[in-house]
């Protein structure tokens, strides 16, 4: 009814997983309904045992508070109960109620310009241009697929695990996704047949995570110029099948939290790597494939009050046919921003004593793949509860046309004593003073033999850190690296550039 506002976070009702809040506004000309004004939001605290709500669960009555789609304001009224209830389960009330109030108030600007259209156009008139925008899409998008070579390919890659442990067992247990595509005139089919079932960490995707990687991955290759209008109708000629009660289909109450992303990106990643065997040089290598999430919380020893971090940190870009990768940024699905250092020390008790890119781990080939960037937490003044979910630790990113693979990511802890411990990819624990979180987000994949990579190239990545003499010589076969890189030192100095 006009005035209501609905919230919710159920990834089995429309939702992701529960850190992302659903604030939905219907919006009415008088008593016509022209949609919805909905706003997604990542809350960086939900609830759960975890600052940052990211355990390693095994259900997702553990991941936080779960909201079905209720009314937080029922005809303009403000329903404080249920405000009440949800402000009361998180960490820091305070900052999700900005995150709320800012929630609201976009979903009124949007009903606010819905209603203005209207009223401009009139409602019939609005609604049928709504309808014929997403029509529209659709017809571009069978369009563009229709001029892709028909053909089935078939692509398969293992996750390095769900985070949980199985009793009688040593470590994480890597677990297996498979996808047959196929694309027969302006349609494609994408089927998951021999999948795993669903794992008893939180690395289950309900349908619409795993439908939202693989249609990032179809707007990438079939619209590589970003032509089609974003919507739905851009998906009608995309067919998805998984069977209920595996990864990327999940039942509840399977845990769900890591893979929103994580899953999302394997399954974009995977199906890059099945249409490169039907589109050859118009498909990019993989890219880092992983969001690496780092969490901390706990007691602020400045103020007293409690804090929760979140942050992700980025990798490489996969190389393109005709381009290098992208070296420390967000790939594929991603589209978060760098935490700037300064503001993240003076917001939380952390130090960061290290972040930079690291070298040799974008992939060799005649196009490099981006690299990878590694940073380093310390923990300062009261212990933090850090948690950590990430990917490619044991499956690099891969290469195409000859390119070599990314290097892994690689997280680890370092205590008070100076005592370095590796960790798996996915958990949380709890960090004492002076301890440092290391995380090396992985680089990506290359493309093309690195053999054939420009000498001039090469010589200006070894000059710029990417790659070191070492790699230069035992990957691309350079004879005199250390000669490369001064002559690409020679060509900056003459044009007026720093060596």
């Amino acid at each position: 009814a006009p005035g209501d506002v609905f919230i919710h976070n159920d990834p089995y009702f429309g939702g992701s997983h529960l850190p992302d809040v659903n604030v939905v506004t219907p919006a009415f000309h008088g008593a016509t309904p022209l949609g919805f004004a909905c706003v997604r939001a990542h809350w960086p605290d939900i609830g759960s045992a975890t600052p940052g709500s990211y355990g390693a669960t095994t259900e997702i009555y553990g991941e936080g508070l779960r909201l079905p789609a209720v009314r937080l304001v029922a005809a303009g009224v403000p329903n404080r109960d249920v405000e009440d209830i949800i402000f009361t389960n998180v960490r820091t009330p305070d900052e999700r109620r900005g995150d709320l109030r800012a929630q609201l108030a976009a979903n009124l600007r949007g009903v606010t310009r819905l209603q203005e259209l209207a009223a401009r156009h009139g409602a019939p008139r609005l609604l049928a241009l709504m309808q014929e925008v997403m029509d529209y899409s659709e017809r571009m998008m069978r369009a563009m697929l229709a001029a892709l070579p028909d053909g089935v390919a078939t692509f398969e890659d293992f996750c390095d695990g769900d985070g949980v442990v199985e009793e009688g067992e040593k470590e994480d247990a890597p677990f297996w996704i498979r996808m047959r595509v196929e694309k027969r005139g302006d349609r494609l089919s994408v089927d998951f047949a021999g999948t795993d079932p669903q794992v008893a960490g939180p690395m289950n995707a309900p349908l619409a995570v795993t439908a939202s990687g693989i249609y990032t991955t179809v707007k990438m290759v079939a619209d590589p110029t970003d032509l089609v209008p974003p919507n739905s109708g851009c998906w009608r000629p995309v067919t998805l099948v998984a069977e209920p009660g595996t990864v990327v289909n999940a039942v509840a109450p399977a845990p769900v939290v890591f893979a929103n992303h994580e899953i999302s990106h394997r399954v974009s990643d995977m199906l890059f790597g099945a249409l490169a065997q039907l589109v050859p040089g118009r498909v990019m290598a993989c890219s880092q494939g992983t969001s690496a999430i780092v969490t901390l919380g706990g007691v602020d020893w400045r103020s007293g009050g409690r804090y929760v971090s979140y942050e992700t940190i980025k990798g490489g870009f996969g190389a393109r046919p005709t381009k290098d990768g992208i070296t420390g940024i967000a790939a594929g699905i991603s589209n978060t921003m760098n935490t700037p250092i300064e503001i993240l020390e003076a917001s939380f008790p952390v130090r960061i004593e290290r972040y930079a890119i690291v070298p040799d781990s974008g992939g060799p080939g005649r196009h490099r793949g981006g690299c990878g960037v590694e940073r380093v937490w310390r923990v300062l003044g009261n212990p933090s509860q850090i948690a950590v979910c990430c990917e490619r630790t044991k499956s690099p990113p891969f290469g195409l046309a000859g390119g070599g693979a990314g290097a892994p990511a690689r997280v680890a802890v370092i205590g008070p004593d100076g005592v370095e411990r590796e960790l798996q990819s996915k958990g949380a624990f709890r960090a004492l003073p002076e301890s440092e979180l290391v995380l090396r987000a992985p680089g990506a994949g290359g493309y093309g033999p690195p053999a054939e990579r420009d000498p001039a190239r090469l010589a200006d990545d070894v000059v710029n850190g990417y790659v070191s003499p070492e790699a230069a010589a035992a990957e691309y076969g350079a004879r005199d690296a250390a000669a490369l890189g001064c002559a690409a030192c020679a060509r900056a100095r003459a044009a007026g550039g720093r060596p």
